[in-house]
């Protein structure tokens, strides 16, 4: 995940990400790619405990360089998304551990990206919060989001179009389920 998600860069070997070397682009040059193409939803949510849901997917936005208002209407209609509305001017402490994921996975959505990762993205969570989760990632992906999700949890894989398996750095398998 991390060569892909632009957060380590390869040692060998090419990557081209939506037709750019990205073994080629320079720090700056990465942070854009990540800010405007992927999204990443991790495990422990990474919010920013003392702003609201909303100020916490205005972020990225905010490191894009979109106007106020502009950004205000985007965070808005993803936090909606996520059926989040009644619930975008509280802050973390104040959201069920399912409704903090929601908010992650809100922030991950708003700039659009090419491909959302996420990591572990049930593991702190409820069976059930687990599977509204999923429901909202299936859903994502119907309408075209490529989502890949990292889990060791096999009946989340199984859930899955297609699974991977990695086995010390390596693929074991590839099948689509």
């Amino acid at each position: 995940m991390n060569i892909i998600g632009c957060l380590d860069t390869p040692t060998s070997g090419t990557y081209h990400l939506n037709n750019k070397l990205v073994n080629e682009l320079d720090d700056d040059e990465l942070a854009m790619i990540r800010n405007k193409e992927i999204g990443f939803v991790f495990q422990s949510f990474h919010l920013l405990a003392r702003n609201s849901a909303l100020s916490n997917v205005l972020l990225p936005l905010k490191y894009a360089g979109k106007k106020e208002t502009e950004a205000q209407i985007m965070a808005e209609e993803v936090l909606k998304k996520v059926g989040l509305t009644n619930r975008m001017n509280h802050s973390p402490s104040e959201l069920s551990g399912g409704q903090q994921q929601r908010v992650a996975i809100a922030r991950a959505l708003v700039n659009n990206p090419s491909i959302i990762f996420a990591d572990e993205p049930t593991g702190n969570l409820d069976t059930q919060t687990g599977n509204d989760v999923m429901n909202l990632f299936k859903e994502l992906n119907e309408q075209g989001q490529t989502i890949i999700l990292i889990t060791h949890e096999e009946d989340i894989a199984m859930q899955s179009k297609r699974i991977i398996n990695i086995k010390d750095g390596l693929i074991e398998s590839d099948i689509t389920n």
